[in-house]
């Protein structure tokens, strides 16, 4: 049975331990083969024993990519390109499968793992969607090094142009340059919601509590609320408002803690 290859990245200390062991708990919850979890990160506290960690790159392009993520104002943006690296993971084999670390794995991921061989698969943005523009959204993204190294290749040869066209988006860059290769297909829209658009609407958040779509299998928290907000309830906005949300704890928590131990979860 292979492996099934799953990253994430995480830089300082904006998202905890709990995140990332989280979404480890999760992904293999929810894969029916046995899966080599990593992490790309600078800060290694924490982490469950079984996550395979990776050292965060400091790459010889980050002056020049920085300076163009000034002037977008989205300075940090798009650390993530480094992933897409040939080489940079040992002894690869196959696709891998990225999330960032604000979603909640609630359903079966086999098929977003298996979709549209050789392609780079993402979402379609919610926002680029409603108006009109095809963009894929970065929570969830599965790709292949020794396939779609030019993602990071052509960042390295060109950083600030890159960034500049992509106006400092490391979603637009990643989908818009897999498009222009013609190996870009999104993921259907009903395995990968988000909180705010598809599970807590306005005006019915302020009605009922938020919604599980039936055949979500992760669930993004972009921009706000987000997981820890939305756990108990939110008044950030009048727009974003949220009743407590049940299945976000057992998803995200309670079911963690039954498969790691509660030190973990």
């Amino acid at each position: 049975m292979n492996t099934v290859n799953v990253i994430c990245i995480k830089w300082g200390t904006a998202f905890g331990p709990e995140y990332v062991n989280r979404l480890y708990s999760g992904v293999r919850r929810n894969m029916s083969r046995p899966i080599r979890f990593m992490c790309m990160t600078d800060v290694t506290d924490g982490l469950h024993p079984d996550i395979e960690v990776l050292d965060l790159p400091t790459e010889p392009f980050r002056k020049e990519m920085d300076a163009a993520l000034a002037v977008a104002n989205r300075q940090g943006a798009m650390r993530k390109t480094s992933l897409f690296k040939e080489g940079l993971i040992p002894d690869l084999e196959g696709p891998v499968l990225g999330f960032d670390l604000d979603v909640v794995i609630t359903g079966n991921l086999d098929e977003i793992h298996d979709m549209a061989p050789g392609k780079v698969a993402m979402r379609h943005d919610w926002t680029e969607k409603r108006k009109g523009r095809p963009t894929g959204h970065g929570s969830v993204f599965r790709y292949d090094p020794a396939l779609h190294g030019f993602l990071y290749d052509d960042l390295a040869a060109n950083p600030y142009a890159e960034v500049e066209k992509a106006r400092g988006s490391e979603q637009r860059y990643t989908s818009h340059k897999a498009m222009d290769r013609g190996v870009f297909e999104y993921i259907p829209e009903p395995w990968v919601v988000s909180f705010k658009y598809d599970c807590n609407p306005f005006p019915r958040n302020w009605f009922t509590p938020p919604q599980l779509p039936e055949d979500a299998r992760v669930v993004c928290f972009h921009g706000r609320p987000k997981m820890t907000d939305a756990l108990g309830g939110y008044t950030g906005s009048f727009i974003r408002y949220s009743k407590p949300c049940d299945w976000l704890q057992d998803h995200w928590i309670d079911r963690t803690k039954a498969d790691l131990g509660a030190e973990w979860g």
